[in-house]
């Protein structure tokens, strides 16, 4: 089969990289380290861990004689450690105080920072500083260049010890007046790297408090450390792991309590309070627990791997300790790990240790009614769920598994031969209200029959067994779609590593034709398929079906990434059908009037992979644009699911911000796509957020913060009508592409029904092999 597209390939952006299509910023953290000073970095990566154990962002490197046996003990440090060669000839053309000394010609090789093109932000710190505090505002920080002014010479100069540069700065242009200034030496001399940076930017420079960078000199006479410092700098010749200077005892006292060794080092960062960034904790951890075999310890670094999608590290972790029996805890995330890789025998025992301990035992109650679920077993799932119920009447997972076993399952109308069969995740009460919408959007593809006459439903979440591979091969045909079926931890199983719980062994065995229909690759930006068990499957489904449909451009480009060149002819552009709604619905009207609205959604799964650092500078951002867009028409809160409504919540508590809430959760498709169809614009940031009214024909604006929204628009051509969650600009950007879509909005509604068309072209000749493929 050839593949069908509606955009010639001449036209198509390539394919780029996660982070530059959500726009999210990328951060690091970055010191000159050399031999001399390697006992100072050490000491500062151990502070920064311990200060900020929920903050793991890069931390570059930049070297010019390290040791191999110095690499690997910063790498030992920190599980995300860059090393980048500075180019130390280069300086030698720049004018110096004294040109023999090796340690001011040393001096200036922080200036390569300048040279590093990969980030967004760069926080630069001295080898000779300790880090007290949390960085949280530098990490926020989006514009300028900060510093600290001097201490000595007041506010015009800063100390250059702590930078925070932003990419404006990181340019050849930038590079080349450093290289002017350094070679003309019109600059301070005995300033070094500093003096040239002062020359340069001649005051400049956005002031950051002295806290950030303390230096030592402040404390002359052994004063005691401010209780608010963050940072604190040991300028001067003597330095703490030289023996010190005399003055400054209660200074190198804070050096001295984080220069621990690596035992009790990692021991003190396990203990810190607070959340511990997943990277640290799995870093740290890990020897930790192979060297102590603490079960509290290890359970901590399992659960890290488990919220990352790591499963079968934290079942090996969780199983090479001995956990004791009346460590309900333990068992519990054992039990987890151990389903989410399809072992449910022993997770089921190690479930039921768990939920003797009255503090744990609702969750694994919960966890075993989904076993039960899983596996078909409605009434074991329903008396689990009651249990967990009885122990926590408020536990809303023991709630939800009570309901899904509890639901009445459709009657099969139809003859066997006469149905497809569906495989889909079909949404729970009050669930996502895309993907509540999703299956019957995609049955509507092959026909206006969308109900249990035409139609066998296969919940993609339940294990298919050998029962469920007679019932699929008594159907006509397998179709595959609905819900965001390529993603690795939303219902974790270990027999395809996707959201199918399908057995290779069973999968080789179906034998109607299979067709995969507009999925889509759901992998956020930082996120990805680990085991080599989801390609496996996936080559095996790629290989099994008829075929095979991708919902947008960047998914084929990365499935095929991931298969045998051989296979790749066979991946073809299948666009969500929720984005030609009204070309699938029968009768379809579009409203002869719209309602004086604008329909705001905004996504919190996943928050930390969606936002970064920038939730508090989205949401001030969202509340200026809530603020300009209300003088445009009437502005209300679109909820996909309950935890949408955060955005409203968040808008009142932080911005005196009252934004009416529509619960979208709890509508029928029907009023889904008539609540859709009658807005006049929908800003979004869930992917069926922007492809469902897009499809009734409403004009859309992306908020980014997953590739897929900008794949969908790159297919359309429209990559205007996104703008990333990150952006520097982002309420004016909003406001300014609201207006535009708004100013002739008749014009605007074409432009949507025209891109639509494009994509039903697809559809159709998609829909004329299916028929062929599938018969009816």
């Amino acid at each position: 089969m050839t593949t069908t597209s509606p955009i010639p390939a001449a036209t198509r952006a390539p394919a780029t990289d996660a982070h530059a299509l959500t726009g999210k910023r990328r951060i690091a953290f970055a010191s000159y380290v050399d031999e001399n000073y390697l006992p100072g970095f050490l000491v500062l990566l151990k502070s920064l861990a311990l200060s900020n154990p929920g903050v793991c962002e890069d931390f570059v490197v930049l070297y010019d004689d390290l040791r191999p046996g110095s690499i690997a003990k910063i790498r030992d440090l920190h599980p995300r450690i860059v090393l980048k060669r500075v180019d130390a000839d280069h300086y030698d053309a720049y004018k110096k105080g004294d040109q023999d000394n090796y340690l001011v010609r040393k001096a200036y090789f922080i200036l390569d920072v300048f040279r590093i093109r990969e980030y967004d932000t760069i926080i630069t710190l001295d080898t000779d500083m300790v880090v007290l505090g949390d960085l949280g505002e530098l990490l926020r920080l989006r514009e300028g260049l900060a510093a600290v002014p001097q201490f000595f010479y007041g506010r015009h100069k800063l100390n250059s010890g702590l930078l925070v540069i932003q990419r404006e700065y990181l340019t050849d242009e930038f590079c080349a007046k450093l290289d002017r200034c350094g070679r003309s030496g019109d600059y301070e001399l005995d300033k070094h790297d500093q003096g040239i940076l002062n020359a340069v930017l001649d005051g400049d420079f956005l002031r950051l408090d002295a806290r950030y960078n303390f230096v030592k000199r402040r404390l002359s006479g052994d004063l005691p450390v401010p209780d608010d410092t963050a940072i604190l700098h040991f300028t001067g010749r003597h330095k703490p792991w030289q023996g010190g200077e005399s003055g400054y005892s209660q200074a190198e006292e804070r050096w001295r309590s984080y220069d621990l060794d690596d035992a009790d080092f990692h021991a003190a960062y396990l203990a810190c309070s607070g959340g511990l960034h997943h990277d640290l904790l799995v870093h740290y951890g890990t020897p930790h627990v192979a060297r102590t075999g603490d079960v509290e310890a290890a359970r901590k670094v399992a659960a890290a791997h488990i919220a990352s999608g790591d499963y079968q590290d934290a079942v090996d972790i969780l199983s090479g300790v001995h956990i004791p029996l009346d460590e309900a805890w333990p068992h519990e995330v054992l039990g987890h790990a151990l389903m989410s890789v399809s072992r449910y025998e022993e997770a089921r025992t190690q479930l039921l240790l768990a939920a003797a301990a009255p503090n744990r035992a609702a969750t694994a109650y919960a966890r075993l009614a989904q076993m039960a679920w899983v596996h078909g077993d409605n009434t074991e799932a329903l008396k689990y769920a009651t249990a967990g119920m009885s122990v926590d009447p408020t536990h809303r997972p023991s709630r939800l598994w009570a309901q899904r076993a509890a639901a009445v399952p459709s009657q099969e109308l139809g003859a066997a031969e006469d149905q497809l069969a569906h495989v889909a995740f079909y949404m729970d009460r009050q669930g996502n209200a895309g993907d509540k919408l999703l299956p019957e959007s995609v049955r509507s593809a092959f026909g206006p029959d969308t109900g249990s006459r035409r139609w066998y439903p296969v919940h993609a979440h339940r294990l298919f067994d050998e029962a469920a591979l007679q019932r699929v091969n008594r159907r006509r045909g397998l179709v595959i779609g609905g819900g965001g079926l390529f993603i690795p931890d939303t219902m974790p199983n270990g027999n395809s590593a996707w959201q199918w719980n399908v057995p290779d062994e069973l999968l080789k065995r179906i034998d109607v034709p299979v067709a995969v229909f507009a999925v889509g690759f759901n992998a956020f930006d930082g996120q990805s398929y680990r085991a080599g068990r989801f390609r496996e499957s996936l080559r095996l489904l790629v290989e099994q079906s008829s075929f095979f449909g991708l919902r947008n451009h960047g998914s084929i480009e990365k499935v095929r990434a991931m298969l045998p060149d051989h296979l790749h002819g066979k991946i073809r552009f299948q666009p969500c059908p929720t984005t030609v709604t009204r070309q699938l619905v029968p009768d379809w009207q579009d409203p002869a009037e719209r309602d004086d609205t604008i329909l705001i959604n905004a996504a919190y799964d996943r928050a930390g992979l969606r936002f970064g650092h920038d939730y508090g500078y989205f949401l001030a951002q969202m509340a200026q644009a809530v603020r300009d867009l209300g003088e445009l028409a009437e502005v209300r809160c679109v909820a996909h699911s309950l935890d949408d409504e955060k955005i409203a919540f968040d808008l009142r508590r932080e911005h005196g911000i009252s934004l009416p809430v529509i619960p979208m959760y709890d509508f029928e498709n029907k009023e889904i796509l008539d609540l859709y169809a009658r807005t006049k614009l929908v800003i979004g940031m869930r992917g069926h957020a922007g492809m469902i009214p897009f499809g009734a024909g409403t004009p859309i604006i992306s908020l980014i913060s997953h590739p897929k929204m900008a794949y969908f628009l790159r297919d359309i051509e429209r990559p205007e009508w996104g703008v990333s969650v990150h952006d520097r600009h982002l309420a004016a950007r909003l406001v300014e592409r609201s207006k535009d879509l708004l100013a002739d909005h008749a014009k605007t509604v074409a432009d949507v029904h025209g891109r639509q068309r494009e994509l039903w072209r697809a559809t159709e000749a998609n829909a004329a092999d299916l028929r062929v493929i599938l018969g009816g």
